[in-house]
């Protein structure tokens, strides 16, 4: 009788499980997939830290211009292989394309530790980041096919966790690794497999992308039609479709008005925030007199309020209107940004980001439902490849202009009035940097400005040939 209790308790429990479960991630198959995200962007932060570490120490001598080259190779592939990585993921059976990018990315890492040069690493990276431009586009054309449609805002939030939410988890491993390291270095076979603090990183990283397989495999994903469909028309027209199929990805991205508000919002909008990347140190330093490690605590600021901002979306997410949302906070966004820039205070710029970081939350989160929502399935890869483009087009631009504006501003500011001005007995200073930032500020708001009349345009008919596919 007893017995009979205690399977009965446990059943109880399972179930309770099952449901607590089913609550919060809408579906056992999404939930296995954010785990999988979770495993994966993990093994991604302590991967990149890794990297990072290599790219100075083989750089030895040059070791800026060494990381520079290393962290393009991850940012490159996407320029040019990025739109056709749409293509494949709406051509080929997405949980096979994921599982593929998993398998390869764990051999890359595998290789990795007995890299030491430059070149390498470089193709390691390069190989990297291709698979992630396939990776990244699979996942989330799946994302609606494994949670309900009013669910998406909720599972958008839990994503953006599991890939930002991480980097502590990623940045802690590594610092255990260096000590497991000192330990095992003692030994001349550990030396022999790589088991320095790299080498073990990377090889953790290698199983994260392994685990991560596994989970995937066991998603129930619709098959691909394009996939099974068997092509006798020949080469030539063959090889022809892609192309159309990239061209009408395009098409779509820029006359569906709310794909089109959602990639010129955030485009625009990362164009400006990406300036702060590189001049926020300077920022910190001359502004706030914080010192370089001021920069520090700014991001931290930052990062707490996008915490702050996906959570406000996961619980507010049944009385918002997306549309409106997403213009209202790219406007929240950049006023945060000029008001940040304007304080000479520590404390009050630190407000001002987190109240900026909300935004930026609430920005991804409503900016990956609407796409999800109003993308069909069979297009959702093109459009997600678009948009990943599109930002990292933006970020990259923002990283090489950010630095020259300020640099020319600075001059222009010193000759004109001596980098500080004087309004009603007020002494004002306006260095290069201030003056760029508030730049970078009015962009983002003219981020929402493009937004509002994006959606403004109202709906627009999609181009036959799209509608025909």
């Amino acid at each position: 009788m007893s017995l009979q209790n205690n399977d009965n308790e446990k059943k109880r429990s399972y179930s309770q499980v099952v449901h607590l479960t089913n609550k919060v991630f809408d579906s056992p198959s999404f939930f296995r997939l954010w785990i999988a995200q979770v495993v994966s962007a993990t093994g991604d932060w302590l991967g990149l830290l890794a990297i990072s570490i290599l790219a100075i120490r083989v750089g030895s001598g040059n070791e800026g211009a060494a990381l520079s080259l290393v962290l393009g190779a991850r940012i490159a592939p996407g320029f040019f292989f990025g739109p056709l990585a749409g293509v494949f993921v709406d051509r080929w059976d997405r949980k096979k394309v994921m599982i593929f990018c998993d398998i390869g990315r764990a051999m890359v890492m595998v290789v990795l530790p007995f890299v030491n040069n430059l070149v390498g690493l470089f193709i390691a990276s390069l190989i990297l980041e291709a698979l992630t431009m396939l990776w990244s586009p699979a996942k989330e054309a799946s994302v609606p096919n494994l949670v309900s449609e009013k669910f998406l805002t909720s599972a958008n939030s839990l994503s953006l966790v599991a890939a930002y939410g991480t980097f502590p988890l990623g940045a802690g491993l590594m610092a255990l690794f260096g000590r497991l390291s000192t330990a095992l270095f003692d030994s001349s076979w550990a030396d022999n497999i790589r088991l320095d603090d790299m080498g073990l990183a990377f090889y953790a990283n290698a199983v994260s992308f392994l685990v991560t397989a596994l989970l995937i495999s066991t998603l129930d994903l619709p098959k691909n039609k394009k996939a099974e469909k068997k092509d006798s028309r020949g080469v030539k027209k063959y090889l022809a479709d892609p192309i159309n199929d990239l061209k009408h990805g395009w098409q779509f991205a820029f006359i569906n008005p709310v794909v089109r508000t959602v990639n010129a919002g955030l485009a625009t909008a990362m164009l400006g925030a990406g300036m702060v990347i590189p001049l926020g140190v300077i920022y910190a330093d001359e502004l706030l007199g914080a010192g370089k490690s001021g920069f520090g605590v700014l991001l931290t600021s930052l990062g707490f309020g996008v915490g702050t901002g996906v959570i406000l979306v996961f619980f507010l997410r049944k009385n918002i209107d997306k549309e409106k949302t997403f213009t209202r906070v790219l406007f929240g966004a950049g006023i945060s940004l000029f008001a940040t820039v304007s304080t000479g205070q520590i404390h009050f710029a630190m407000t001002m980001l987190f109240i900026g970081g909300i935004c930026l939350g609430v920005i991804y989160v409503v900016g990956f439902t609407l796409l999800h929502e109003n993308v069909e399935d069979k297009m959702r890869g093109r459009i997600f490849a678009t948009f990943y483009l599109l930002v990292r087009a933006c970020v990259l631009l923002a990283l090489v202009i950010g630095p020259l504006i300020e640099d020319g501003l600075d001059r222009l500011s010193s000759v004109l009035w001596d980098r500080n001005v004087e309004i009603v007995g007020l002494e004002i200073a306006l260095p290069g940097v201030r003056i760029s930032l508030w730049l970078a500020a009015l962009i983002v708001l003219s981020a929402g400005v493009l937004s509002k009349v994006s959606l403004r345009a109202g709906e627009t008919k999609i181009l036959p040939e799209i509608a025909e596919e």
